[in-house]
């Protein structure tokens, strides 16, 4: 949630801002705003709304903005306060000389602000975020030193942050610190960055340092200097950043969406590259640390995941219990982290997340890891928080993901949990070596059938126009791809605000058949092969004798269905248990196209955030 991006430098500090803002959009945000050190005054600009509306802002306010030496910005999605004008960052001081831009949640900001108020501190803001501002100008008022009165303001807070903090008299430098949120330093040479995430600077530079909680970076033009909480000097490693600047283009598409949708097969192929060289050899999962004693010394295993990762990992209990017949339990980070569990040293926690920075997800694996459990990550960032409290680590390189309806990342993810369960499998020695051949190689023919889908996609645009005026819906599946139904549901919902829902088919006649009538439609998920075709095909029958208008998504070709559904997508032939992985493209361009047809922001659809780093 949140983003933010700092520069000191030669360039034009509000053209480098503004463009780190934009390359954050993707983040989620409901205002954005800069401040600036500029004739030797800070000065604060931001509105609400999309960045075009801070953009005509700054063009009004130019003439007033010179001889500009640093800045910060930020784009914010409300927490504490609505999103208006005055509760954008960034926030100042009382007297405007100290300014700060958090990601966050400060917990006790409550407190903070009673004591400050009754020391002359004058508020705005309904803000946690401007407590801070108020906190570390009171110490500097103190020491007159930037760095210690961020370190004596930090003692003080509890929660989580990402800050960057800048003060009129000290114009040589931006202070930035984090704990439970990710912040990352880019190193230029006569110029260096700050951001939340490294899109934020990557046309600039390809070198990066990664704060650690708790740690304090002074970031000048010249010079980055780090300490730790006690500001003990610690050295830093630069890290060389593999990504383009031509991964945050669109490259022709209407849409990131639709350009992520696309690049499947290819990242498909990217997963299994280094992982599975042939039928006949074993999986390769290098960062993978389970052998053949530690995996019989397990108890169960625990997969802790939120939002699409969470049925990504639905899938992986399907797989692994299938697979090894150890017992897998599936829960949301958010629930997980606020009871007691069972967890201890005979269980292998496998935390998922796409940006490894989910705040309830990281805060569930550090509490199994302080219980003993081995803890496998499974994340598009191997860069991110969550990676560095892995025991285990599989990176599912997807790549950079723009848009905030993810997938890619969950095709990456679903398949990195085949991988894992094959490789459990094979050390445990639970599957015949003929059906684990089988089994790899139709995995190596999922991108072509992907393929094959994303070059037919008439028949889903078609199904699309035709439904898209509908305000609700329902995906049912069985077994395997009930999480492809859940899923399928999510995507509609994030980006069209259609109330679509997930079901296991039998389920149907326990409720929610009561809603079924000729508005509703009901888009069943059905694979020709498995034990429950015939069974999703009489739930769908039901449906059909209430009225609904019922899609189906299959690779049968069965000229019958047409006398039961309106509408049949088909799919490439595909046994049961891959088609997870195949039958959620068609889901995905279905909520593409619906939200397309309405008009909706497909990209960054409202209230929605890539990245949940607050609990």
């Amino acid at each position: 949630m949140c983003g933010i991006v700092g520069y000191i430098g030669k360039r034009n500090v509000v053209d480098v801002l503004i463009k780190g803002l934009e390359t954050l959009e993707y983040r989620g945000y409901d205002s954005a705003g800069i401040a600036v050190n500029s004739d030797n005054e800070i000065k604060v600009y931001k509105k609400i709304g999309k960045l075009i509306n801070l953009k005509n802002l700054l063009e009004e306010k130019k003439n007033e903005i010179n001889n500009v030496t640093m800045g910060i910005g930020h784009i914010r999605w409300a927490t504490h306060g609505g999103a208006t004008d005055i509760n954008a960052h960034p926030h100042t001081c009382t007297c405007g000389k100290l300014v700060v831009v958090h990601n966050g949640i400060i917990e006790n900001f409550k407190e903070l602000k009673e004591d400050l108020i009754k020391k002359g501190c004058v508020f705005r803001s309904q803000t946690d975020t401007e407590t801070i501002a108020h906190l570390f100008a009171h110490e500097y008022g103190k020491t007159h030193d930037l760095t210690l009165a961020v370190k004596k303001g930090l003692e003080q807070i509890k929660g989580a942050y990402a800050i960057c903090v800048m003060h009129k008299d000290e114009p040589d430098k931006i202070i930035a610190s984090r704990k439970n949120a990710p912040l990352v330093i880019g190193v230029g040479e006569g110029e260096n960055f700050i951001g939340s995430d490294i899109p934020a600077f990557i046309e600039y530079t390809k070198k990066a340092i990664y704060l650690e909680d708790g740690e304090i970076a002074v970031v000048k033009e010249n010079s980055l200097e780090f300490f730790d909480a006690n500001l003990n000097k610690i050295e830093k490693k630069i890290e060389q950043l593999p990504w383009e600047p031509v991964a945050l283009s669109k490259l022709g598409f209407k849409h990131f969406m639709l350009k992520e949708i696309h690049e499947q097969p290819d990242v498909i192929r990217n997963v299994l590259n280094g992982k599975l060289f042939d039928i006949d050899e074993p999986i390769v999962l290098d960062e993978v640390k389970i052998d053949k004693e530690s995996l019989k010394n397990l108890n169960r295993i625990e997969i802790i995941a939120c939002g699409t990762s969470l049925h990504a990992a639905m899938v992986g209990k399907f797989l692994i219990e299938d697979f090894t017949g150890i017992a897998v339990d599936v829960e949301a980070s958010s629930e997980y982290i606020y009871r007691k569990t069972v967890t201890n040293d005979k269980t292998l926690v496998i935390g998922v997340s796409q940006s490894g920075e989910t705040a309830d997800t990281i805060t569930a694996i550090r509490q199994a890891k302080d219980k003993g459990a081995h803890v496998l990550i499974i994340t598009n960032r191997p860069d991110s928080s969550m990676a560095r409290y892995a025991d285990s680590l599989i990176p599912v390189s997807a790549g950079i993901e723009i848009s905030v309806a993810a997938t890619k990342s969950y095709t990456a993810q679903v398949l990195s949990f085949y991988l894992l369960a094959i490789k459990l499998a094979e050390i445990k020695g639970t599957l015949s070596p003929e059906y684990m051949k089988n089994l790899k190689h139709e995995l190596i023919q999922v991108p072509v059938k992907i393929e094959e889908i994303l070059n037919n996609k008439e028949q889903i645009k078609k199904v699309a126009k035709k439904f898209a005026n509908f305000r609700n819906f329902i995906f049912i599946a069985r077994g395997i791809n009930l999480p492809t139904a859940l899923e399928g549901a999510l995507k509609l919902k994030e980006i069209s605000y259609i109330n679509a829902t997930g079901y296991s088919a039998g389920e149907l006649k326990h409720g929610p058949i009561a809603m079924l009538d000729e508005t509703m439609p009901v888009l069943s998920i059905m694979i020709p092969g498995g034990v429950t075709y015939d069974k999703i095909l009489s739930n769908s029958e039901e449906a059909k004798a209430r009225n609904a208008r019922l899609i189906a998504l299959t690779s049968s070709k069965d000229e019958n269905l047409k006398d039961i559904f309106e509408d049949v997508i088909t799919i490439p032939e595909i046994p049961e248990m891959l088609s997870p992985i195949v039958a959620n493209v068609p889901c995905q361009l279905l909520a593409y196209y619906i939200a397309e047809f309405l008009g909706k922001d497909v990209d960054q659809p409202r209230n929605l955030a890539k990245s949940v780093t607050v609990e």
